[in-house]
């Protein structure tokens, strides 16, 4: 069993408007901020541009799909094993989680239960006026001893630091946004992603080796916004 510690951030949930542009966050005070996720898109827009071209329409809408429908399933199933959730190998229709997720899911079980030690908070929205970001962070909590933002990712195949700049950068925001709400620091992040038929990968980071990539691609989406690009 994880212990839960919730934190109170003010407020209960935001309300988020998604259209083909991406997400925007309606957050107290009338403001609307893009979510992080749309504002590190702009990052991979090219090569994922040109991945499409080189295999094909149908093709690319098939891989995405399936990669985005696995890891929606393993992200939901982590996130109600840590909630501590009895039924958490059973979907929200009572049908049992296909093995597949199952299998995704334990490669990186044995090292939630031995580095996840207490949780404060799970899939909460976070906005950071500074920064006019908002985002949904998939979990706060002490790991191995030390206060972090935690990402659960999934993957095909193992994955390069030089090729995951942008989880560094949401997760560096996540910390901001937190400080700013709660007023407790957070410089650990922590990437666990579990890789089909290998063992997981877990990157730890710094939230300030990153804080600096993430105000330029800010700034950088904001220009395109501007300029209509």
């Amino acid at each position: 069993m994880f212990i839960h510690e919730a934190v109170d951030l003010g407020y209960k949930d935001l309300d988020a408007e998604t259209s083909k542009t991406g997400r925007l966050y309606n957050v107290p005070g009338g403001a609307k901020y893009p979510s992080i996720t749309t504002v590190l898109s702009i990052l991979n827009k090219d090569e994922i541009l040109k991945w499409r071209k080189r295999v094909g329409e149908k093709e690319a809408n098939r891989i995405s799909t399936q990669a985005s429908r696995r890891g929606t399933q393993v992200h939901d199933l982590i996130e109600r094993y840590v909630k501590n959730d009895p039924d958490y190998k059973f979907d929200s229709n009572g049908k049992p989680v296909p093995p597949y997720v199952i299998e995704n899911f334990n490669s990186v079980k044995n090292v939630i239960d031995q580095s996840l030690e207490k949780v404060y908070a799970q899939e909460v929205p976070l906005y950071s006026d500074y920064l006019g970001v908002a985002g949904r962070v998939d979990c706060i909590g002490i790991w191995d001893g030390k206060l972090s933002v935690i990402d659960w990712k999934t993957s095909g195949k193992e994955k390069k630091k030089d090729w995951i700049k942008n989880y560094f950068m949401q997760e560096s925001f996540y910390a901001i946004a937190w400080e700013e709400r709660t007023g407790i620091p957070i410089t650990q992040l922590v990437t666990l992603i579990a890789v089909d038929n290998a063992e997981p990968q877990i990157f730890i980071e710094h939230r300030d080796n990153w804080s600096k990539d993430l105000q330029k691609t800010i700034a950088q989406y904001k220009e395109q916004k501007f300029f209509g690009r």
